[in-house]
């Protein structure tokens, strides 16, 4: 099989014997992989990482134990090494099955973006009657959370964005004003604010929150908080983890998964595909996604 390699020189394709499914495994001919940001930032800074991320395609063999899925059927799910290949494993817990009429590139950008951005919504609390505002929000995850915090009866949605020429594709999923991270001032301040960017950015998005206002933090990319910025307003910040609610709650986990496919297929959220390149090009889909001139999910696709 074809796979990507990273080592100090960056990503390089190579061809490699397929892995085989351990205990509790699936393996996954992959159709689509999402390129996830934690991972461009490890391999940027070259740091040492497993090219792990959002998979779709056909289960072809099973391991031992394995009850809920079987060879031929089509799934999706998040591996944490080997995902940059045609081949790969998941654990079964971390699956779930594509629904009839939605492709492997729908599942990767949908799936795992979208359970972060519920996630979110959900650590900020009761956001009905609330402004709302979403850092990164072209971003695979952020465009999602503009749609649920709009479905969730938020009053005012603020999209904040690196250029103002994401504005319109903002706008077009429910953001009611948009914000560029170098404004000196974002606005009338907001009730919540979703942030999945960090660093530098969290003493303006601090400085965005109204009165006893809260921040959700669910970035890799770190960063520091005054605590006097907090005091001042009697502000909250929330930490939130996708994969605590994975391992710890698997149950709330999936019920969230589903209700994502149900409001897709409802055609109450949107899911936007910045680019898809082939799986030699790794290093361009890197590249987009540094730049940050990516509107939505960057996918590797291993076929036509």
């Amino acid at each position: 099989m074809r796979h990507i390699r990273h080592d100090d020189d960056g990503l390089h394709i190579e061809n490699a014997a397929p892995p085989e499914p351990g205990p509790g495994e699936l393996l996954v001919r992959t159709e689509a992989i999402g390129v996830t940001l934690p991972v461009v930032r490890k391999v940027a800074a070259g740091e040492p990482t497993e090219l792990g991320g959002e998979v779709a395609g056909e289960v072809v063999a099973v391991g031992a134990g394995v009850s809920g899925f079987a060879v031929g059927e089509r799934v999706t799910g998040l591996c944490f090494k080997d995902g940059y290949a045609e081949f790969t494993v998941l654990t079964e817990a971390m699956a779930s099955k594509i629904p009839e009429g939605a492709s492997a590139v729908d599942a990767v950008a949908l799936v795992r973006a979208g359970l972060v951005a519920r996630g979110a919504y959900e650590a900020a609390g009761h956001l009905a009657g609330e402004s709302v505002l979403v850092t990164a929000a072209a971003s695979a995850t952020g465009h999602i959370a503009l749609q649920l915090a709009r479905l969730g009866g938020a009053s005012r949605v603020v999209a904040a964005v690196g250029s103002p020429d994401k504005a319109e594709f903002v706008r077009g999923f429910g953001a009611d004003e948009v914000v560029t991270y170098g404004q000196e001032n974002w606005g009338e301040p907001v009730d919540v604010v979703l942030d999945a960017v960090g660093g530098a950015l969290l003493s303006p998005a601090i400085a965005a929150l109204a009165p006893n206002g809260r921040l959700v933090a669910f970035s890799s990319g770190g960063g520091t908080i005054q605590a006097y910025d907090l005091l001042v307003g009697a502000k909250t910040v929330i930490g939130f983890q996708m994969a605590m609610i994975a391992r710890e709650q698997p149950a709330r986990y999936a019920a969230w998964r589903e209700g994502l496919w149900d409001l897709r297929g409802a055609g109450k959220i949107r899911t936007a595909v910045a680019a898809r390149f082939p799986l030699e090009d790794a290093a361009k889909a890197h590249e987009l996604i540094v730049s940050r001139a990516n509107l939505g999910k960057v996918v590797l696709v291993t076929g036509p």
